[in-house]
This record gives structure tokens, C-alpha cells and sequence, in this order.
């Protein structure tokens, strides 16, 4: 039966070419160069002029082989063998200054393993981009609604939370073991699952971190000990089993330092006597341009001999690669507002370079400033670094929240972070500080914290309790 029905109702709906520009924001200095050279293999009426020109010292080398020279010029001439034996590896003039050093990147790994068993090239998409979120040590970070809305902007199709949590618990099944938590006891539980679970130890040890964490945390060994019926001499056993697990599935010296050598600034920031002065460390939209024979016939319409399928074509490219170069020069423009922003909020930093310099700072605060939206914000500084006189930064690490100390200033909570990694740095390895000890240390400091702050900060710089400490010690 067919009825008819009066309703109201709000929708938000975003243009393609917006949720394209969001896109723009979000890649970093690398993404954007594979971006553009993919819309110029796309679009004849896009040009880099960067690519136009050849230097003279390559094209004029009397040591290349020119393109008139024939077989017998150049392959019966007087030149010796042995100055031709290895011409095809190295260069004489170009040689390496160090030796070339292979690395292996787990992530490549991870994608490999994962492709050996799915044949859904969709879900290994989803895999590989999941992969590629996970930090040096090889935890994730991001939540999962964060990791699902990234994908969806990225890829112009909505995925679900649901499908996120999957993949996620795939990739957790491959080697190592405990790649993929999302937090330092779900990486000690991926590692006891492989365990074998008839031992009692082990058993116990899942139970302790499954249901007594906050206690383990906070060091309520009599709570556990009663919970668990176990006494002392088992609880013991328990915590040594744990203690030989590791509390990162990617050790630190075979991977992070590496990677961190190949990162490609975004910012570049330069001090200039009181003077901070920051810059982009690529310029693309100025080398881009469009052909100006193809867009004069796209223009001239009456004076194409061609059919209509033809002049849409020209016509829908030249639109393109307008609004693909205003996308550009839009995202430069957005990326040095906000960055000469934070610079401005945090101008004693740069200038010094002491992260207890450093100021309580939100996206809300840049947002408003520069006026515009924070998830604008929160794209332009993700995964971004800048590259100053006292090297890399994370933008990301520079948005932290504010703690008033004793004296009322409102500090950083990095400042808090950094003087607990100092302490526990200095402590007696064998008798180690307590979370309350701590307390006492940071207030003789002039940071006036509780405790439960004081395990939160401990556990974001990955630092185990008090009690573990002792036992690698």
C-alpha cells in the first residue's frame, strides 16, 4: 500500500571535496609526495615543473653513455677491463661514504605473515593500514574509533568498530608474541596464553593479571595473596614467571633507533636570535601547474575538432588539477598557521629547548587561536614532526594537559613525567621507590600530585611497579 508521510529531519552531509581536503591535511611530508605523483600519472593537465629540466652535469657527462653512440663506439674502444669490470654496481664518483647498512622493518613482517592467510584483499588493506598505526615497540596506541574514522576518511568508505576489533585480534596471533596490545598487561597476557596453560604458575599468573592488576599496580600483596588462596612462596613464583616476560613485543635496539634516523621532518624550525622563524620543509605547490595547451583547448570549446565525450574530459582534468592545486596550497598555508601557533604557546621552549619549559597546551587552544576546527588541528599535527636546533619533535607530543603545583603555576604534565623518570633513574635498583615514596619525592620538588596520578604517569612511560623493578634488578 502506498502512503504518504510528512517528516523533519537534521542531516550533516560533507562534500567529497572536503572529506578530500581532510585527507590533504592528515598526510605527512612522504604521503603527499606518492599523492602527487599519483595525480600526475592520473592527469595530463597537471604539471611539476621540478621534473621538467635535467641538470647539465648529467646530461653532458663524458662518462654516460649518449643515446647516438652506437654498440661499436662505445664497446670496442681503448678503455681498460678493469675500469669497467664493476660499472654496473657503483659509480667511481659515487660511491657511499659509509657502508650500506639492510634494515628490516617488523611491519613488514606483520603485513606478510597476515597476507599468508587472507585472500580478501579489502581485509588485508584494513590489516596493513592497522599495522602501519602501531608505534616503534609495536603496542597501539590509537584507539580503535580513532583507527576506524582515519580508515574511513582515507578510503571514502565507512568501517565499523567492530570490524577494527577483528583484524586487530588477527594480528595479535601472529609472531611475535604480544604484538598489537593495546597496553603492557595485555601484552604480558598474549605472551602466558602461549604458555602452556596446565601449568599452575602459569594459570595463576593469567588470573592475577586479568582480575588484580590495580592491586599488582599498587602493590596490595596481602589483597592478592587472600583473592588468589595462595601464600607467600607461591605468590612469589607468580611474580618471577611475569617478570621474565617482556613488557614490549619489539625490543628498542633493533628497531626504534633505526626507524627514527628516517624520518622526514615536515617543520623545519630555526632560531634566530630572539627570533623563532619556522618553515615548511617542502614548498610543493609551487612547482605545480597546469599545461597551459591543454587548458587553452579545454577553454576554447568551438575550436575543438573533437567529439563531446573528449571536451568533458579536458574539462572534468581541468577542474581536477585547479582544485588539486588550491588543496595544496591550502594545506601549507593551514600547516604554517597552526605550526607558527604552537610556536607562539610554546615559545620558551623552542627557544631553550628543556622539555620543564614546556606549557600546558590542548587542541582547543591552537584551534581557537588560528580559528579554526580542532579536528583541522588534530589532522595537521598527526604523525608530524619538526625538526629544531635540538632535534625531532612529535607535534603530538607537544599537546599535553596542565597540573597546578604548590605555588599555583600550572605546569605540564611532561615536567611531572620527566621528574618521575628521573627519580626512578637514581633510585636504588635493588630496593626500589614505591608510588607512594614517589609522592613524597615529587612534593619535596614542588609537584604536588597524588598517587593515583603518580601510577598513571608511571604506566604511560611504560615503568613497572616497584615490586617488578626489584626483581630485574
Amino acid at each position: 500500500m502506498i502512503n504518504q508521510r510528512l517528516a523533519q529531519k537534521q542531516k550533516l552531509k560533507i562534500l567529497p571535496q572536503q572529506i578530500q581536503l581532510l585527507n590533504f591535511f592528515h598526510l605527512n611530508t612522504l604521503e603527499l609526495e606518492q599523492r602527487i605523483a599519483q595525480e600526475l600519472e592520473e592527469n595530463p593537465l597537471l604539471e611539476d615543473q621540478k621534473n621538467d629540466f635535467e641538470p647539465l652535469a648529467d646530461k653532458y657527462n663524458k662518462d654516460s653513455v649518449q643515446d647516438y653512440q652506437d654498440w661499436e663506439e662505445y664497446g670496442y674502444d681503448d678503455i681498460p677491463d678493469y675500469k669497467l669490470e664493476y660499472g654496473n654496481y657503483l659509480h667511481n664518483d659515487k660511491l657511499p661514504e659509509r657502508p650500506i647498512v639492510g634494515h628490516y622493518d617488523y611491519r613488514k613482517g606483520l603485513k606478510e605473515q597476515y597476507q599468508l592467510g587472507c585472500d580478501n584483499e579489502a581485509e588485508a588493506e584494513l590489516a596493513s593500514f592497522i599495522i602501519d598505526s602501531f608505534n616503534d615497540y609495536g603496542i597501539m596506541e590509537q584507539k580503535p574509533e580513532d583507527l576506524a574514522e582515519d580508515f574511513s576518511f582515507r578510503m571514502n568508505k565507512w568501517i565499523e568498530v567492530d570490524e577494527i576489533n577483528r583484524i586487530v585480534f588477527k594480528i595479535q596471533e601472529l609472531e611475535p608474541v604480544g604484538i598489537g596490545a593495546r597496553s603492557i598487561r595485555e601484552c604480558l597476557l598474549l605472551q602466558l596464553r602461549k604458555f602452556n596453560n596446565k601449568r599452575p604458575d602459569v594459570r595463576m599468573a593469567v588470573r592475577l593479571l586479568e582480575d588484580h592488576f590495580t592491586d599488582l599496580h599498587n602493590r596490595n600483596m596481602d589483597k592478592i595473596k587472600h583473592c588468589l588462596h595462595i601464600d607467600e612462596e607461591e605468590l612469589k613464583i607468580v611474580l618471577q614467571l611475569i617478570a621474565t616476560l617482556k613488557m614490549k613485543p619489539i625490543c628498542e635496539a633493533q628497531d626504534g633507533i633505526q626507524m627514527n634516523q628516517n624520518i622526514l621532518p615536515d617543520f623545519i624550525v630555526n632560531r634566530n636570535g630572539e627570533d623563532i622563524e619556522v618553515m615548511l620543509y617542502r614548498h610543493r605547490s609551487e612547482s605545480l601547474n597546469i599545461n597551459g595547451t591543454w587548458k587553452q583547448m579545454a577553454d576554447n570549446n568551438t575550436k575543438v575538432n573533437t567529439d563531446k565525450s573528449a571536451v568533458q574530459y579536458l574539462k572534468n582534468k581541468l577542474q581536477s588539477a585547479q582544485w588539486f592545486i588550491h588543496a595544496v596550497q591550502q594545506r601549507e598555508a593551514t600547516m604554517l598557521k597552526i605550526m607558527r601557533s604552537i610556536v607562539h604557546i610554546q615559545y620558551n621552549y623552542f627557544l631553550t629547548g628543556d622539555i620543564n619549559q614546556l606549557q600546558p597546551m590542548i587542541l582547543k587552544n591552537v584551534a581557537e587561536m588560528v580559528g579554526v576546527d580542532i579536528s583541522t588541528v588534530s589532522r595537521i599535527t598527526c604523525n608530524k614532526y619538526a625538526e629544531t636546533p635540538f632535534g625531532l619533535i612529535l607535534l603530538k607530543d607537544l599537546f599535553t594537559e596542565g597540573i597546578a603545583n604548590e605555588k599555583g603555576q600550572v605546569i605540564s604534565n611532561k615536567v611531572i613525567q620527566s621528574a618521575i623518570e628521573e627519580v626512578i633513574e637514581t633510585e636504588d635498583k635493588h630496593n626500589p621507590y614505591t608510588d607512594q615514596q614517589l609522592v613524597t619525592i615529587l612534593s619535596q620538588k614542588g609537584f604536588s600530585v597524588a598517587r593515583r596520578t603518580v601510577a598513571k604517569y608511571r604506566e604511560q612511560l611504560q615503568i613497572p611497579v616497584s615490586h617488578v623493578r626489584s626483581l630485574w634488578a
